[in-house]
């Protein structure tokens, strides 16, 4: 009588042989040429089938153009920069134009067209400035007893922070001299007459000045 043997137990040796059998040497020839082809075409595109991915050489453009425009606008928020030269009267609160004669005088006039009140207002520093009368020459000073008077030398007494209010108007602190602590400021009272920097507050209107342009 014959025996069944069962048939899926016959050609697993025989596929285990199969897949354990060392590649031949042609196979293995077009295997390497096949991996050299890709390698190839993947440099020439770029590392990227098509070429699709985005360089990132554009973001970095686009950041440093970012950061340029934030720096040009940092720089051009400082409205007092070192070097800049204005032509102004200084019109204060207290309806007076400061001016200064040949002597030094300092004190305001109603005058529009006054020449002594025709100031030069040079930025020597960021918020400091000196003030300048373009006819006699003579610098704004303060004396360490808050005295206003008008300087032939230009020297540390003719320094001033200035500063603009929440009302438009500027203040002009003296940058050297204060009295107890206290800022000292360019005034004029109602009168006209030049109030002593240790009388002066910032609030107070009599220190408030409008640069006006020169018609």
């Amino acid at each position: 009588m014959w025996k069944w043997m069962p048939l899926a137990a016959g050609p697993l040796p025989a596929a285990a042989s199969a897949s354990t059998s060392p590649a031949s040497p042609r196979a293995s020839s077009l295997c390497l040429a096949c991996c050299a082809l890709l390698l190839a075409t993947s440099s020439v595109l770029g590392g990227c089938p098509g070429g699709t991915v985005p360089s990132p050489e554009p973001t970095r453009v686009q950041e440093g153009a970012n950061c340029s425009w934030s720096l040009d606008r940092h720089a051009r928020s400082y409205n007092h920069l070192e070097g800049d030269v204005r032509w102004r009267r200084l019109y204060s609160a207290t309806k007076f134009f400061l001016r200064m004669d040949k002597t030094g005088k300092v004190d305001g006039t109603r005058r529009k067209n006054c020449i002594n009140s025709v100031m030069e207002i040079r930025s020597v520093s960021v918020g400091v400035v000196a003030i300048k009368s373009v006819n006699t020459g003579l610098y704004l000073a303060m004396s360490k007893k808050g005295k206003l008077f008008g300087s032939e030398e230009y020297n540390h007494n003719c320094k001033f922070k200035e500063r603009i209010e929440e009302n438009g108007y500027n203040t002009y602190a003296s940058l050297r001299w204060k009295q107890k602590g206290r800022q000292m400021f360019v005034s004029l009272n109602g009168r006209g007459t030049p109030r002593r920097g240790h009388k002066t507050r910032r609030k107070h209107l009599s220190a408030h000045f409008l640069p006006m342009l020169i018609s």
